[in-house]
């Protein structure tokens, strides 16, 4: 049997270990060879026990159904055994048994080809009743197990909305387990008679709770406490569910404690319909979805449009005479729900009173927010609209160099002046990591000696980053707060949506980060704490500040936003985002000033299907993301472990770890790798809680320098043109690999088939290699795995467009507009006139924001003095397109004349002479 260690979760362990059952039990009918047979046994038995440690935690097939077909097996009725583990596993793999009873007898009428879950059509699965699970938390022997499970049945009705069954497990730490193992878990209800510890001693349950118990310990509790305190641990890793307590305690007692996720108390009672009611009525508020279900009512109405949109109900196309076509692709009801109308049951998404309005805050409630609002043009748009309302012109903002490009005009929309943060680079790879914590703690205590720190606005940093590094927010926030206690971060979250719904991922996400710190910034603990370092650091220089891990005052305003693509990471159609607020200032500094540039940048036709689409992801991420997560997760790690551990792709691949894209002393864990062939699997949750930064395992970047292509080469003329496989980020010798919600085993199964055919070709190319041919390509190898140009940092802002010499913010605005003016610009050419110029001793400027795909974010921007790194760099380039370059001109550089007719750059050269 397969070892724990060789498997990331327990729910991938467990779908393996009954494909294995139904695989032995079905072999062991056939087999008449004794020894075989005897292996088989031997097999099966372990199977067995593997399994019988899991099995506790999900309602189905359930323990007696479980025991049974052990006692079938111990019995020798080997074809009975296989039919009902055949069965079983059938039900499993395609999800029947959330549809309907699967029997388990033989004479049964139920035929498992006749109701193939997947013959079933969308319309018909729709029509089903969802399907959960509910956890009893009560420690009760077999006879009251079964008076519970039989009265919970009791209370089922043929009009109630859901289907569910009841699991039952007896403590604490098995109710932990249960909601990290069973994803089809949406209500817990905790009894007294709960106990602390489970019975069960295993690797993977151990891994499990450790997982699960930080930061808040249970050791030294009462039993009286157990259920208060569950409800609060399963709050930190599940929020999402709905927790239900039964206590003896009064109501005086339970009044003033902090329940967590409970939404109900029931006083020593066994009222098993309330709680029925309840059950439903929790899980119905997270199933509603108000606008989608607004605008389907609405696509049911007869209207007559005398509007905008002649596609509004279909008219203009099941009219057309050529584009008939249009109508047969996409179906009627699109065109039924497309409309510009606001009324009817709709809403409008400018000013929502209705159910976009609800949708919100619905969502609000999912993502952890205070406030959350849609978006239909993506999230470029989002970082506009939070940065024209948070940042007046002439504020300075703290902005990572290699952010989204719609950072950059963030900036010269808002009027802002800019410091630009480097991060750190990784030369090897050809792209840059993350902000070292350090460097914006210095920047931000060289603003504060120059008496600029009440001008300093905003931190925008990218969480997680394109290729994955993910920031300790915590720490980053805290230690900035203690700096400037008021300071606005902007979390660019757009590849990060999912994280909220994962235990791991989710702390290290801007909206639990804001939440965490208003609770912990008004302890009495943290005053105190505060307060000692304050009288340690009295007189700390700013290397003592930079080095020592700051504690933020107990009056800091936490005033935190998000933005989040949530079509690039969750169901959504295209260009649906969300903007999350957690700002303690919103309601009365920022509320008008954001509705204004909401107004300026948001359509006012906005697009309903995407608004929609944003309602229904919701809906599926409260009810479902924690599974889907969880096996995006597990495929990104199963991807990693495959590349890794094959000879083969060994020779010409790498799956890049933590230990290459993050330097060490970034990594305080240790953690090197999230898979190694010798060890397994490494728990991440250390790594998680205690590193300055992260890898995001879903994202997987693949070294492919060895095969002697770069890694555009490699993404279009191999993966896509060859193998229809599309990916979207490479750098010069590296693509990325991004699994999503939607990714199955079956399409990380076919990408390690095409890797192992292009490995094939390539040892028998080489093995049929002429000298000169085999000369050319360790030629082309070795120039992408060993002379790679180095990644220049952001040289600084001309003088013409800086305050002064002291501080490195620049005024990118005024370079922008100045470029406008052709009599202001000229064009230079790299290997020419450019590097003439340069080589003279000329601060040539920049003009334009010049973008190099890869690696897709600004190399200079309007303002930037061009620095001999960065000229050899552009010099160095081997890619197709870079955005704002003109190949036929050159760079675009302000001429001389426009820099010293500004007056900045007057007063600069005056100060200086």
């Amino acid at each position: 049997m397969d070892s724990v260690s060789e498997y990331y979760s327990a729910t991938q362990l467990r779908a393996d270990r009954w494909s294995a059952l139904r695989e032995a039990s079905a072999s062991i009918c056939r087999e008449g060879n004794a020894r075989k047979v005897t292996s088989l046994k031997s097999r099966i038995s372990d199977l067995f026990d593997g399994l019988a440690f899991i099995e506790p935690y999900w309602a189905f097939p359930g323990m007696a159904a479980f025991d049974h077909m052990r006692r079938q097996f111990s019995h020798g009725n080997y074809e009975e055994l296989s039919f009902t583990v055949h069965r079983v596993t059938r039900a499993l793999t395609t999800g029947a048994y959330r549809r309907r009873s699967i029997p388990l007898e033989r004479d049964s009428t139920d035929d498992d080809e006749h109701n193939d879950e997947a013959m079933l059509s969308p319309e018909a699965r729709a029509m089903t009743r969802p399907y959960f699970e509910v956890l009893i938390v009560d420690n009760v022997n077999d006879q009251q197990e079964r008076w519970l499970k039989s009265n919970v049945a009791r209370m089922r009705r043929p009009e109630d909305q859901f289907n569910y069954e009841a699991v039952v497990v007896p403590s604490l730490e098995d109710a932990l387990i249960a909601v990290l193992f069973n994803h089809n878990i949406q209500a817990i209800v905790v009894r007294p008679g709960l106990v602390l510890k489970s019975r069960n001693d295993n690797e993977i349950l151990a891994k499990y709770l450790n997982s699960s118990r930080d930061p808040i310990e249970t050791d030294a509790m009462r039993p009286e406490d157990y259920g208060p305190q569950l409800c609060r641990l399963i709050a930190r890793v599940r929020p999402e569910l709905d927790a239900y307590l039964v206590t003896e305690r009064s109501v005086e007692d339970i009044a003033g404690l902090d329940l967590g996720i409970c939404r109900r108390v029931f006083y020593n009672q066994e009222d098993f319909m309330e709680l029925h009611l309840n059950i439903l009525r929790g899980v119905a508020a997270r199933n509603k979805t108000p606008f989608f279900t607004a605008l389907v009512e609405y696509s049911k109405q007869p209207t007559g449009v005398f509007h905008a949109m002649p596609i509004s109900r279909g008219k203009s196309i099941s009219r057309s005479h050529w584009i008939q076509d249009m109508g047969a692709f996409y179906g009627p009801n699109i065109f039924l729900a497309e409309t510009s109308a606001t009324s009817g049951g709709l809403d409008s998404l400018l000013e929502p009173q209705g159910p976009i309005k609800e949708a919100q805050e619905l969502a609000s409630r999912a993502f952890g927010s205070k406030q959350t609002f849609f978006a239909t043009n993506g999230t470029s748009t989002c970082n506009k609209i939070v940065v024209q309302a948070l940042v007046r012109p002439g504020d300075i903002v703290l902005v990572d160099r290699d952010c989204h490009k719609s950072h950059h005009y963030g900036m010269v929309l808002a009027g802002a002046e800019v410091v630009y943060l480097d991060s750190y680079p990784l030369n090897e790879y050809s792209m840059y990591g993350a902000v070292p914590l350090n460097e914006i703690k210095h920047q931000l205590l060289a603003l504060k000696a120059a008496g600029k720190l009440d001008r300093v606005r905003m931190l925008l940093l990218t969480n997680c980053t394109f290729d994955g590094l993910v920031y300790n927010v915590e720490r980053v926030m805290e230690e900035c707060l203690a700096i400037k206690k008021d300071l606005v971060f902007l979390w660019d979250e757009a590849w990060f949506a999912f994280a909220r719904f994962s235990p791991t991922y989710r702390r290290r996400t801007g909206m639990r980060t804001a939440n965490d710190l208003r609770k912990r910034l008004r302890t009495d603990g943290h005053r105190a704490a505060y307060e000692a370092q304050q009288a340690e650091l009295k007189n700390a220089s700013d290397e003592e500040l930079i080095e020592t891990r700051l504690i933020a005052p107990p009056d800091a305003r936490i005033r935190v936003y998000a933005t989040q693509s949530t079509h690039k990471t969750l169901t959504s159609l295209r260009q649906g985002s969300m903007i999350h607020v957690n700002d303690q200032d919103f309601k009365g500094e920022v509320e008008q000033s954001f509705h204004e540039a909401y107004m300026t940048h948001t359509s006012t036709s906005p697009n309903y299907q995407i608004i929609a689409s944003l309602d229904v992801g919701r809906r599926q991420v409260e009810l479902e993301g924690f599974e889907f997560v969880q096996r995006q997760i597990e495929a990104a790690m199963s991807m990693r472990k495959a590349i890794s551990s094959h000879p083969l792709l060994q020779k010409y691949f790498k799956v890049l770890t933590a230990g290459d894209m993050i330097p060490e002393q970034y990594r305080q864990s240790g953690v090197t790798s999230y898979f190694d062939n010798e060890q397994g699997w490494t728990d991440m949750w250390d790594c998680w809680e205690h590193d300055d930064f992260v890898l995001d395992a879903t994202r997987v970047t693949l070294a492919v320098g060895g095969t002697g292509w770069d890694g555009d080469t490699f993404k279009n003329q191999v993966l896509m043109d060859k193998y229809g496989i599309q990916i979207n980020k490479t750098s010069r010798n590296t693509v990325l690999f991004m699994t999503n919600i939607g990714t199955t085993r079956s399409s990380v199964a076919y990408l390690i088939e095409v890797l192992v055919e292009i490995a094939n070709e390539l040892d028998e190319l080489l093995d049929d290699a002429s000298k000169m041919e085999r000369l050319s390509f360790d030629r082309r190898v070795k120039n992408l795995t060993e002379n790679y140009p180095p990644l220049p940092d952001f040289s600084r802002f001309h003088d013409a467009f800086r305050p002064d010499n002291v501080t490195p913010e620049g005024d990118i605005r005024t370079a922008y507009y100045l470029s406008y003016d052709e009599k202001n610009c000229d064009y230079l050419e790299l290997d020419g006139s450019l590097k003439e110029a340069m080589d003279s001793g000329r601060e040539v400027v920049s003009a334009s924001f010049i973008i190099p795909y890869p690696p897709g974010f600004p190399i200079l921007v309007p303002g930037q003095v061009i620095s001999q790194e960065i000229l050899a760099f552009m010099r160095a380039l081997d890619v197709n397109e870079i955005h704002g370059y003109r190949a036929d001109l050159g760079l675009r550089v302000f001429t001389p004349e426009s820099l010293d007719a500004l007056p900045k750059a007057k007063k600069l050269k005056t100060a200086a002479e």
